[in-house]
């Protein structure tokens, strides 16, 4: 169960950030604040306290604070994104959370890796080798991990950005799987729930004690997760999506 979350607000540069989705066009930062707000409000929903961090107008993705950072039950390690324009996102991350835990380890150079690469799932945490995260940083990842008691592995990732851009693993051993995740030899050990490649989008969601908080417009995934027996909750984050974030991204959950 989660108790609490960290979310920044979007700045008005967000309509500088990194975006491979161009053809979706520029996010509109009123309408972000409205849905970064709306999002808010169903993590407190579930039951989080929630702490909203400034806008870091500095950092266009600086709203995306997953990847920065993975807090633990028994540790918090602070990334090396692997986009040099977003490493100094990692000191203003770092400053609010050594307020707030005593644990804290890093990645250093040249290691890279970002949150949305890394994925929970009890005590082991699957690390995706992406553009964003490479081998060296996934290895100082897992001897961090190791270091208190957890566990660590890694999946090359062919097509999507981030490794949880098509997993989420919903507990109960149900791991929401698209495109080229399906076959994959190394989640066998999971109760697949398929999402169709048209809505795959919807495949990065996130378990909130006990519900699940999809996008918004996604009817097969929200079908698909409600009979695996979830209750499901949608959220509007179209302008996130035009910068190539999802729902994970938005918060840092623990």
């Amino acid at each position: 169960m989660f108790t609490n979350a960290i979310v920044r607000t979007p700045g008005r540069s967000i309509v500088e950030g990194l975006s491979d989705s161009k053809t979706l066009g520029l996010p509109n930062y009123e309408q972000a604040i409205i849905q970064h707000q709306s999002y808010i409000d169903v993590l407190t929903k579930c039951g989080l306290d929630v702490l909203v961090l400034e806008p870091c107008e500095e950092y266009p993705d600086s709203t995306f604070v997953e990847d920065v950072a993975l807090i633990t039950p028994n540790c918090v390690i602070i990334t090396r994104p692997g986009a040099p324009s977003r490493r100094g996102e990692v000191h203003e991350i770092e400053f609010v959370l050594k307020q707030k835990f005593n644990n804290i380890e890093a990645i250093e150079a040249p290691g890279t890796i970002e949150g949305g690469d890394i994925m929970m799932v009890g005590d082991h945490y699957y690390i995706g080798l992406s553009e964003r995260t490479n081998i060296e940083g996934a290895k100082q990842i897992i001897q961090i991990l190791t270091k208190y008691g957890m566990s660590g592995s890694t999946i090359s990732l062919k097509k999507v950005l981030h490794l949880k851009t098509g997993l989420s693993y919903l507990k109960e051993n149900n791991l929401v799987v698209c495109g080229e995740f399906i076959k994959d030899s190394s989640l066998g050990g999971y109760n697949p729930i398929e999402i169709p490649e048209k809505e795959s989008y919807a495949a990065n969601c996130i378990w909130v004690n006990e519900s699940v908080i999809i996008p918004l417009g996604y009817p097969t995934t929200k079908q698909r997760i409600k009979n695996a027996g979830y209750p499901v909750i949608e959220t509007d984050v179209t302008e996130f999506q035009k910068l190539d974030g999802g729902l994970s991204c938005l918060s840092l959950r623990y």
